[in-house]
């Protein structure tokens, strides 16, 4: 009998993506739901960050960045959209804004530190 039944190495492990996922996504919501501008930039960072990590995982991108980049972008347009629409929700949309320029930024600053990583190793 082996320690460990059932398993060899040609079996992939677990992604850790779906858990991030799952808790960025509530903690987000409630965040812009009452209102509450810390949660809803974290939540949302942690959301977007975890599916730009699945993406890249999955081996759809090379790298999390463009998936991060688009992430921001969208929560940029959402966020507008909030803060300049007719429906009042002018600290959502900060709050939601606020992460896509976070989203943007730490794309633009992931990128460049990659990219001059892999050029040292060269």
């Amino acid at each position: 009998m082996s320690e460990s039944p059932g398993l060899s190495e040609q079996y992939r492990t677990a992604s850790p993506w779906p858990l991030f996922v799952a808790m960025g996504l509530p903690v987000s919501e409630l965040g812009i739901l009452f209102g509450l501008f810390p949660v809803a930039v974290a939540g949302l960072l942690l959301f977007c960050g975890s599916v730009a990590g699945m993406v890249a995982e999955s081996g759809y991108a090379a790298t999390p960045w463009p998936a991060v980049a688009v992430s921001g972008v969208a929560c940029l347009g959402v966020g507008a959209w909030f803060f300049f629409g007719s429906l009042g929700l002018v600290v959502r949309g900060q709050a939601v804004g606020a992460a896509g320029i976070l989203l943007v930024v730490g794309a633009v600053v992931g990128k460049v530190v990659s990219f001059s990583k892999r050029d040292a190793a060269v």
